[in-house]
């Protein structure tokens, strides 16, 4: 099988976690802007700052107020954007069970990116997780949310899905716009990018589109919400365009439950508990003024979690774990998909300078290829121990303690001994399934919200995401022997067999690998699999919620994230979830005011 060995970059964070030293770089002017944060954003508070107090105040700016007209439960990615459109009327209740980015070195900048994946701190914005299937998985805990940890790719979604979402393009040929003025940029194209474009545009991924948020097919380069001294600029900054009277954020407030009034024919929304950073608890509640709503907006994972410890889900899970049972709906946490990656690494000849994502080939093909490069550090790197998500510590801490043994943390230590030093000077090319056609589920482990639910994707159940992923991995191979990587490359006879040899092998994720069947294209695809962070589902339309996402059967309470989505769209999500806030915030102002809302 003449395929190169697919050292990604999910396997290379326990390789290449280095203390950079970066701090040393930072200006006297970026340091006073990360202090300034809190004159920009005077609406954000600790959630300890919160008083349950009794009060019918809706003036946000008063501690004692604990009703609002919408209180949004999660700061991410569609959360911030709803919350600001939202503020821009209405009084606003924004709650993040993560801290702040804006001081965070690890999340502002593109240097640190894996830094930030890997750490597994108490502060941290990420929070490691591992599926069912064996497949390591980030969620994120920042205000700001996946836009704060991912590789700041920017494109949107296709016509045809915007049409098949029923949502308005006039309105979404707004929404975008907003989002894009405010935090994306045109990248400067790093020459691996320019190679691999060069490369897709030789194997037949054509036309060449240029720069363009579009999604079309072809190749292309799309946007980023890095600037140009790769600084990010997360979904978090669009708080900005809030109204600071109306608008109060509560970051380290962690949701436990939606409250109920379960008098009538339906329950009715009526506010949340949530814990603050000290363990204590807190109320706040809808006010009772008409259009008040409770939005859920924690993601693919925290939607349903959340819905089901407050009662709303499969009863038979409820009731095993003493759930009170709100509303019975079997759809809630089922129909997740993961969008499966695999990738190929390509050892340079020189050193590369770092890239996330920036060029993309869409094929026909169900398959989006992307490329990465410049992870590579020291030497020492192969060497030293890389802490909690090193494979010796880490990655067995998933695995039951009777289980952990020594055997096996020692193959490990020797096959990260002998990783060649190729594979530290170089950049991927990633392929990854458009539109996964195996679903799995979400179940509770336990009536805890801090307990991660057990998540299961079932990659390639179905048997066209397989062909998909061979179509993928067939479509690298030829990328990786154009010409244009000819002098950029030292694919070598002995480096492909250090690197084939070991890909199987590597610790990407813990599943069974079968060894004896490398020959194999689709055998291959299932040992080496891993997550782009892609996931969604959970909330599906027509199950869980309305199409204008209320939940079915509950007056007050919507959902509005990725958990709704039945497929990712665009090639990487982010700006369809930032625009999708955006646009029910407008939606939903239009709805109680009218046209006259002025957004």
């Amino acid at each position: 099988m003449a395929v190169v060995g697919p050292v990604i970059v999910k396997l290379l964070l326990p390789l290449i976690l280095l203390w950079l030293n970066f701090n040393s770089s930072l200006s006297l002017t970026q340091a006073r802007k990360w202090e300034s944060w809190k004159d920009r954003y005077p609406f954000i508070k600790a959630a300890s700052s919160f008083s349950s107090s009794s009060s019918s105040s809706s003036n946000v700016g008063s501690q004692k107020a604990n009703y609002y007209d919408y209180i949004i439960v999660g700061g991410g990615t569609a959360g911030c954007p709803l919350a600001a459109t939202l503020s821009q009327k209405f009084s606003v209740l924004l709650l993040e069970r993560g801290g702040v980015p804006f001081a965070n070195v690890n999340v502002s900048f593109m240097q640190n990116f894996h830094i930030s994946l890997a750490d597994t701190s108490p502060s941290s914005a990420s929070q490691i997780f591992v599926s069912t299937d064996g497949v390591f998985n980030s969620r994120a805990k920042i205000l700001g949310g996946g836009s704060c940890i991912n590789a700041g790719f920017y494109s949107r979604a296709s016509s045809s899905y915007i049409k098949k979402a029923g949502w308005d393009s006039t309105l979404v040929n707004e929404s975008y716009p907003w989002i894009e003025k405010q935090i994306v940029h045109k990248p400067n194209l790093a020459p691996w990018q320019r190679a691999v474009r060069d490369g897709l545009l030789e194997v037949g991924i054509s036309p060449f589109n240029g720069f363009t948020y579009d999604h079309v097919y072809g190749t292309k380069f799309g946007g980023t919400i890095f600037d140009r001294i790769g600084r990010r600029k997360s979904a978090a900054e669009l708080l900005a365009s809030a109204n600071p009277e109306k608008l109060h954020v509560l970051v380290h407030a962690t949701v436990q439950k939606i409250e109920f009034d379960t008098s009538g024919k339906k329950p009715r929304a009526v506010g949340v508990i949530f814990k603050d950073e000290n363990g204590n608890t807190h109320k706040a509640f809808l006010s009772k003024r008409r259009g008040s709503e409770i939005i859920v907006s924690s993601g693919a994972i925290g939607s349903p979690q959340i819905l089901m410890l407050s009662g709303i889900g499969p009863k038979k899970e409820l009731e095993k774990l003493n759930i009170p049972v709100v509303l019975d709906n079997k759809f809630v946490g089922k129909g997740m998909s993961d969008n499966p990656l695999n990738t190929i690494f390509v050892p340079t000849n020189r050193p590369v300078e770092q890239s996330l994502i920036q060029t993309v080939g869409i094929t026909k093909m169900g398959v989006y290829i992307e490329a990465s490069s410049g992870y590579g550090q020291t030497e020492d790197s192969i060497h030293c121990n890389h802490g909690v998500v090193s494979a010796e510590i880490g990655q067995l801490s998933t695995v039951p303690p009777k289980q952990r043994a020594q055997e096996a943390i020692e193959v490990y230590k020797r096959n990260k001994k002998n990783v060649p030093q190729e594979a530290f000077r170089g950049g991927f090319i990633l392929a990854k399934i458009a539109t996964p056609l195996s679903t799995g589920k979400i179940s509770l482990k336990s009536n805890n919200i801090d307990d991660i639910p057990s998540v299961t994707f079932n990659y390639f159940s179905h048997p066209c995401d397989l062909k998909r992923c061979v179509n993928g991995i067939r479509i690298m191979e030829k990328l990786v022997k154009s010409k244009h990587f000819t002098n950029y490359t030292q694919c070598d006879k002995e480096t492909l067999d250090k690197l084939l040899n070991m890909s199987v092998q590597a610790n990407i994720n813990l599943i069974p690998k079968n060894t004896n069947d490398t020959e194999s294209l689709e055998q291959f695809c299932k040992d080496t699999v891993i997550t782009i962070w892609h996931y969604h589902g959970g909330c599906h339309v027509g199950k869980v919620v309305t199409s204008d996402y209320k939940v079915i059967n509950v007056h007050r309470l919507r959902v509005i994230d990725g958990s709704t989505f039945t497929e990712s769209p665009g090639t990487n999500p982010q700006a369809t979830l930032m625009m999708m806030g955006r646009y029910m915030g407008v939606q939903i102002l239009r709805e109680r005011l009218g046209r006259a809302a002025g957004l």
